[in-house]
């Protein structure tokens, strides 16, 4: 996979970029890259750090600079349906109007139709 067009840095093997940690030879097509939603899975840093012919040094100044610039998140709460909130009707809104659709007394046929015009 070709490089992402957003480069943040570059090491001599790896590089940080809009997807993740990606590495600089382009031969290898992809198949070391690590998502930025994989940067904080240890086990898979690990795996790919200890790959035979990655380098260590500039492959940790890589995760360091990824996790950096995509903090990990926080884990997402579950949501939970509560019934009184489900049976409540919805409120109209102050700030937008309702949409009221009229054709009455008219087939949708005879209704005038909307043209472009170029």
């Amino acid at each position: 996979m070709a490089l992402h067009r957003d480069i943040f840095w570059v090491g001599r093997q790896w590089a940080v970029t809009g997807f993740g940690i990606q590495a600089v030879d382009q031969r290898l097509r992809g198949v070391l890259d690590i998502e930025i939603a994989r940067l904080w899975d240890d086990d898979l840093i690990q795996n790919r750090r200890t790959r035979p012919g990655v380098n260590a040094e500039d492959f940790d100044k890589a995760v360091t600079v990824a996790r950096g610039r995509y903090p990990q998140e926080p884990p997402a709460a579950p949501i939970i349906a509560q019934p009184d909130v489900l049976d409540a009707a919805p409120a109209a809104s102050p700030f937008v109007p309702a949409m009221k659709l009229r054709a009455e007394g008219r087939l949708a046929r005879f209704l005038p139709q909307w043209r472009i015009r170029r």
